[in-house]
């Protein structure tokens, strides 16, 4: 089997690995971005994570927690095909001969183009999850124009297509979709080479254990929203807010309004949620990524 399909092959299935463990903290993350500002005087929705989590059970029963996961495991598969087979296209240019370990400043080159490739997925699969995690949330606001009810993936899709200026209404956010993506991979790749050549004490990882890859593909996922969080939030707010009649005028826009009206702590809003999440589930991705890579020879 050649380079790109096992690439494509075993980064389709460390993204359904991915996706399972993760969903259910990212679906509290986004709520806890995605809820209104309270009034002066107010309670927010949710006072945190286990309040969120209580809540979305308590209201739409253990599935809430995986409300708008059709739109990613339909989409996993070719999201991580591109992810990892164009890091692993961009590693064989940089590779001075076949077999050679590539540099962790290499890898982080690596990560950063395959930000930059699958940001054009992640940007409109973000934008239809987003909207069905956070629609519960918005309905407390009490606008029918912002809290419309979508009865899944399609609908989300439709709604935009047909209300949200056609396909580049499933592109917005694209932007701060790539602020994201580009820095966050090239540190996930750079976090997760260094780790592998720390654990095996040289440049040779080949023979690492399932316990060390876990480690580092965990530390990685890590890094990823260490190093990008604000924009993720940033991110969150633009694709769910109204069409007509909208909060926002862009990134930087967002950027300023809730810094004024939340501080810092409005730019880490779901931060607990979203590394309770990143860390299992970027160790299953990574973990399952290099033994089925291994399997296929």
């Amino acid at each position: 089997m050649g380079d790109i399909a096992k690439d494509l092959t075993a980064g389709t299935v460390g993204g359904v690995a991915q996706l399972v463990v993760g969903h259910p903290f990212d679906t509290i993350k986004v709520k806890l971005q995605s809820q209104p500002t309270p009034l002066p005087g107010q309670l927010p929705r949710y006072s945190g994570a286990i309040d969120a989590v209580r809540q979305t059970v308590a209201a739409e029963g253990a599935g809430g927690l995986f409300k708008g996961m059709g739109a990613p495991l339909a989409t996993v598969a070719a999201f991580n095909a591109v992810l990892f087979t164009v890091r692993g296209q961009t590693e064989a240019f940089l590779r001075s001969e076949p077999g050679v370990p590539l540099t962790v400043n290499q890898q982080i080159v690596c990560g950063a183009v395959a930000g930059t490739a699958v940001s054009f997925l992640a940007c409109p699969t973000e934008l239809i999850k987003c909207r069905l995690q956070a629609q519960g949330a918005l309905a407390s606001i009490g606008s029918a124009a912002v809290a419309v009810k979508y009865a899944g993936p399609m609908d989300v899709a439709r709604h935009v297509l047909r209300s949200e200026g056609g396909v580049r209404g499933l592109f917005k956010g694209l932007f701060p979709t790539m602020a994201r993506e580009i820095p966050g991979n090239a540190a996930m790749f750079g976090m997760y080479e260094a780790l592998k050549q720390y654990f095996a004490g040289g440049t040779d990882t080949s023979g690492l254990g399932r316990g060390s890859l876990i480690v580092a593909g965990g530390l990685a996922g890590g890094s990823f929203w260490i190093s990008v969080y604000p924009t993720d939030v940033i991110k969150s707010v633009i694709q769910i807010d109204d069409y007509k009649n909208p909060k926002f005028s862009g990134f930087f826009d967002a950027f300023k309004k809730i810094l004024a009206s939340e501080g810092i702590k409005g730019l880490y809003k779901g931060f607990g949620p979203a590394m309770g999440r990143s860390v299992p589930a970027n160790a299953a991705c990574f973990l399952a990524y290099e033994m089925a890579k291994s399997s296929l020879g």
